[in-house]
């Protein structure tokens, strides 16, 4: 027989339809037979496959093994269906999810007559569902140790009292009757079924897989690259006896059939009734109400980055920047050593306390991706790595600016006194409310003189007028525990080190318990305002996104999610739809305040090169304007003279652009903004001046382009080094750009 008659022979037998043919959308995935012996680039494209599938389907989804993409059987035997079935269930682990039902069904192809040799047996299905079996298997790697799961994948379902089963029983027993006699014959045989493992036992599998919000369902899950070393090695034709499972409640199925009977995903059928709010994930609930936001800012030699890769990836520094390495983006910033871009980084922390490792061991060490590190955590700490140099302040002010930082954690190198750039850090933490942790690094070899010297002249730093912290030295757990609540008065100072891991425990165990400061949930009912950080403008197959954070309100994306993006450089804002969103590379189907996320949007090729960094996404349609009132201070320091025509370059969250001054108005009353008094400003030939110390009312104007902003926006202005902080009080009228 010739390759192409055999092939047609084999798609000839393949003609028997099962189930119905497999839909790109929906959280059914069809498979023929997944191989052994994958590469594990393989193995990840399956893992991001079935993730996507377990997205579709609300954290479930159904995978068919042994059938075609058309819904026909594939024709394979028990072995076959079964290493394919591994296979799946071990990625399944690799996504923290966990087999809920193993299904293998057999005797559903019936040959009905043997042909001669060069020929292709007739095939049948069975019409009688009474004669096919259908065995329930327990999962090969068990259900880690979860007793009870939920439709969303959550812990700690109803339990139910040993009287009320036993009462339940006692009535379905009653109201039965007969019926019961007959369903109890129906179950002694699947039971007593057993399944074929020889060749030619047409075999099929149904796996249920739910994903558990949690890295309880196992202390070590399987990764992708020790599937790929097992799989070689593995032998399926025995079947799944004698493999060891976990002795666990079988959890039950019968939850929401009717539900998931009309459609395979619930995307597919919308609520009817919109002012009802689904009820938000745990993970989006990690990301937004659990979320710690802190700022890591220092002097270049501080070792920020280090610091962050050794907590992040729970592996110690080798003295020479292996950490550090882990986290930088690009080449140059790991050649010299030195981060001129702000980047965030998530430190994940289960409700115990115990930090969730950032490498996976089993894969080799490789990094855990943000979407991973967030379905295992309860609490999550993210580090915003912020540049230290001083060329680069800029960028360290627009990101504590935009950061919508918690508390700043300053590092000093205990080898060396604190700089002129500690100095601006702790002013610029202060300027906008940030309640400050210090952390003396490299602590190991270095003299005890020079660690002493260091921590006067930080004492001294902290105590003055502008800072007004009082250092409270961190040695021991209690001390943690004492300087919680108290971070507006107090600034804890930690002796760490990267190498030797001293200090570690206690800095970790500190930002574990650090209070939530900003309450962003609480501006859920407010407008929704999305603040953009970051544009990219042709990502393929999805077209321009934007990254940024949700500063208020909620957004439920899809076809109907209509929004504002601007203003651009006539001021004017762009109609468009949201399409879709991601949290830690998660596809989510709502936002909410507190969380940095990603939007998708339906833009052309020509609309979308409008898009730059500092825009706003509303609902509502907004307005730009071009000047703005606020009331300012002028921080100590060097000689600085604001007279009308100042310009300056204004950070306003988001926002930042050339303005200068075009009305000035003292202000000597007591400070109802929380800026200190004022004083130093006077008057001259020339009109009023302002010195460091002085408060005023000031009209500033933008130079270039209209901005969106609006009153009770913290703003700060610099010409090279922080010259000033004020609010915004209000937007003059007559002046709105669009």
């Amino acid at each position: 027989m010739t390759l192409s008659n055999k092939n047609n022979s084999v798609l000839t037998r393949r003609s028997l339809r099962v189930v119905d043919a497999e839909s790109h959308d929906g959280s059914a995935e069809y498979k023929r037979q997944v191989h052994k012996n994958l590469s594990t680039t393989r193995l990840r494209t399956l893992s991001t496959q079935m993730s996507y599938r377990l997205d579709e389907g609300g954290g479930r989804c159904t995978y068919h093994v042994g059938v075609e993409d058309d819904g026909r059987h594939s024709l394979l035997d028990y072995p076959a269906v079964s290493e394919s079935a591994w296979i799946l269930e071990g990625i399944a682990r690799s996504l923290n999810s966990v087999v809920l039902e193993r299904k293998m069904i057999q005797d559903e192809i019936i040959v009905e007559e043997h042909c001669e040799e060069g020929g292709h047996d007739r095939l049948r299905l069975e019409e009688d569902a009474l004669n096919v079996t259908v065995v329930d298997e327990p999962p090969v790697l068990g259900r880690g140790n979860i007793h009870d799961v939920d439709m969303n994948g959550h812990l700690g379902g109803s339990v139910m009292d040993e009287d009320e089963k036993e009462e339940k029983e006692d009535i379905g027993n009653d109201d039965e009757g007969e019926d019961c006699d007959d369903k109890g014959k129906k179950d002694d045989v699947t039971k007593k079924a057993k399944l074929c493992t020889e060749e030619g036992s047409f075999t099929r599998c149904e796996l249920t897989i739910q994903r558990v919000e949690t890295h309880l369902l196992d202390p070590s899950p399987l990764s992708l690259s020790t599937m790929s070393r097992q799989a070689g090695s593995s032998s399926f034709g025995e079947g799944v006896e004698g493999v060891a499972t976990t002795d666990m409640n079988r959890l039950s199925l019968d939850e929401n059939k009717e539900e998931t009977k009309g459609s395979s995903s619930p995307r597919s059928s919308p609520p009817k009734n919109n002012a009802v709010k689904p009820q938000q994930s745990a993970v989006e609930e990690t990301l937004s109400s659990r979320n710690i936001r802190v700022a890591v800012v220092g002097n270049v030699d501080a070792g920020k980055s280090t610091l962050i890769g050794t907590l992040t990836t729970s592996h110690l520094d080798d003295g020479r920047g292996s950490s550090r390495t882990a986290i930088m983006k690009h080449r140059h910033e790991i050649e010299s050593g030195r981060t001129s871009t702000s980047s965030s980084h998530l430190l994940g922390f289960l409700s115990s306390g115990e930090v969730v490792a950032g490498r996976d061991r089993a894969r080799l060490g490789k990094m855990k991706s943000e979407d991973e590190i967030a379905r295992a955590s309860h609490r999550i700490v993210t580090l915003m790595d912020l540049a230290g140099h001083e060329k680069y302040l800029k960028t360290t002010i627009h990101g504590v600016s935009s950061g919508m930082a918690d508390y700043g954690l300053i590092l000093v190198n205990s080898r060396h006194p604190p700089t002129h750039m500690t100095q601006h850090h702790l002013n610029l933490c202060c300027s906008y409310g940030i309640p400050v942790i210090v952390a003396f690094t490299k602590i190991d070899g270095c003299p005890d003189h020079a660690l002493q010297t260091s921590k006067k002249e930080l004492s001294k730093l902290l105590r003055s007028p502008d800072i007004g912290r009082r250092p409270f030295a961190v040695r021991t757990e209690q001390d943690v525990e004492t300087c919680h609540g108290k971070l507006h008065t107090l600034a804890p100072t930690i002796d760490i080190s990267c190498v030797t891991g001293e200090g570690l425990d206690l800095l970790r165990k500190l930002l574990f318990g650090l209070p939530k400061r900003r309450r962003h949930e609480k501006k859920i009912d407010r407008p929704f305002e999305f603040l953009v950080e970051d544009v990219f403008s042709n990502v393929p197959g999805v077209g321009s996104v934007v990254s940024g954070f949700v500063n208020a309100g909620e957004l439920a994306v899809g076809s109907e999610a209509k929004v504002y993006v601007g203003p651009t450089d006539d001021g004017t804002f762009l109609k468009t739809v949201a399409k879709s969103a991601h949290i830690a590379r998660i596809n989510t189907s709502r936002v909410t305040a507190g969380q940095s996320a990603t939007l998708a949007f339906a833009l052309n090729k020509e609309t979308r090169k409008k898009l730059r960094r500092g825009m706003v996404v509303m609902r509502a349609n907004p307005t730009s304007t071009r000047e703005f009132d606020a009331e300012i201070c002028v921080l100590k320091g060097e000689g600085t003279t604001i007279r009308e025509s100042y310009q300056a370059y204004v950070h306003i969250l988001n926002v930042r652009q050339t303005a200068f001054a075009r009305n000035i108005e003292i202000v000597n009353d007591v400070a109802t903004l929380g800026l200190p008094p004022g004083r130093g400003a006077g008057r001259d030939s020339e009109g009023i001046v302002l010195r460091p110390g002085s408060r005023a009312r000031v009209r500033f104007q933008f130079a270039k382009r209209p901005e969106y902003v609006r009153p009770g926006m913290r703003m700060l202005f610099r010409d090279g080094r922080v010259r000033g902080v004020g609010i915004i009080t209000g937007i003059p009228a007559g002046v709105v750009a669009a």
